[in-house]
């Protein structure tokens, strides 16, 4: 009798219901709700559906949970593999199908507001913040940490000494990702991300018209990217300089919303063991699903809240040269918003004030019930 008749045939048994439990449950494992789940897995069939002329191949939903339970938990995938009883190489395949499939959703879920009638509601929400108007996203950069890829590993390797990949987010006010590259290595700066990527050269172009977007010190000052002045003396400059920290904390929380939902790409979940460009599809799949997340109200517990850790990567910021333009239109902005009066008493109820330029004085209530203003 022959070697090949004796081998067993290759069967797949759902001994597991991955769909099993309650919503709670399903968002613990796989960090969304049963209906989202369900219209994920129809999405993606196509695309996972076996060509194999093999028997009982491995079902699509059963790839998108096991993907799913690796990206939310940052598990080693054998121990997803012994959940529903698959091999270390099959649950690895399952992975690589996944990513690919959630990947070609980029374009449907990342969306960056170009229009004029795309841009309003964006404006409106960041100016609800602290005041800034005209502002249509808030950017800022992430490092996800990687194994130092063969034969070439220094480009990744960042100002912190580990290696990473250096991911820049566009996000909006309610934490929606906007844009996102995730295609540099850990040695790449800020400021040079920005630079070669497409939201970039749009903006250098003009193409977003005469808004902006609100980012830190890392980058250069420009007519389309507000940066906080390095030494405010003014009373207007000192008020301009907290109403664009507290916009731009909007990137901080949305870094933090993302890595807690997805931890593997969190420092908790360990370092990622994959060669970068697959970690670079990884990353991707991870902002769509984090927006499919946000656009579908699935809840997320921050509390206390998320602080992702900040490297501040890359090479020491340079001096930018002073881009004249800008400078006049960044002083235009701190005249048309106004001065400032900001107090604040305590941290549990404590006060805010703040003094609009028309003179007006804007309160508000917090939601302990302690009144800001």
């Amino acid at each position: 009798m022959s070697y090949r008749s004796l081998r067993r045939e290759r069967l797949y048994r759902d001994h597991v219901d991955l769909f099993a439990g309650s919503d709670d449950y399903l968002i613990e494992r796989f960090r969304l709700p049963r209906p989202v789940l369900l219209e994920l897995c129809n999405t993606l069939e196509p695309a996972l559906r076996s060509r194999t002329k093999r028997s009982n191949p491995v079902p699509p939903h059963v790839q998108v949970l096991s993907a799913l339970g690796f990206l939310a938990t940052g598990s080693f995938q054998r121990e997803l593999g012994d959940r529903v009883e698959l091999s270390q190489s099959t649950i690895s395949r399952c992975l690589q199908q996944v990513l690919d499939g959630i990947v070609q959703l980029a374009p449907q879920y990342i969306q960056f507001p170009y229009t004029d009638q795309e841009q309003i509601p964006v404006k409106s929400a960041f100016q609800a913040i602290a005041g800034l108007p005209n502002t249509i996203g808030v950017i800022d950069c992430t490092h996800v940490r990687i194994k130092g890829p063969s034969p070439d590993p220094l480009p990744y390797l960042n100002r912190k000494n580990f290696h990473s990949i250096n991911v820049q987010i566009i996000c909006d006010a309610q934490n929606h990702l906007l844009n996102v590259v995730s295609r540099f290595p850990g040695g790449a700066h800020d400021s040079y991300i920005l630079q070669n990527s497409s939201v970039g050269v749009h903006l250098e172009n003009g193409d977003t018209g005469d808004a902006w977007l609100i980012g830190d010190s890392e980058y250069p000052l420009a007519p389309w990217l507000m940066t906080p002045l390095a030494n405010p003396e003014t009373e207007k400059e000192v008020a301009y300089n907290w109403r664009h920290a507290q916009t731009h904390s909007t990137a901080e929380r949305c870094i933090g919303l993302l890595k807690k939902r997805w931890r593997c790409l969190d420092e908790a979940g360990g370092k990622l063991l994959y060669k970068p460009e697959k970690v670079c599809r990884l990353i991707m799949a991870c902002c769509v699903l984090h927006n499919i997340a946000m656009k579908s109200g699935v809840p997320l517990d921050l509390e206390p809240p998320y602080q992702p850790p900040r490297h501040d990567v890359g090479p020491e910021p340079s001096l930018h040269p002073e881009n004249s333009q800008a400078v006049q239109v960044r002083q235009q902005l701190i005249s048309q918003i106004g001065g400032g009066r900001l107090c604040q008493w305590g941290s549990s109820g404590g006060r805010l004030c703040q003094w609009g330029s028309s003179g007006g004085r804007l309160c508000q209530w917090g939601s302990s019930g302690g009144r800001l203003g």
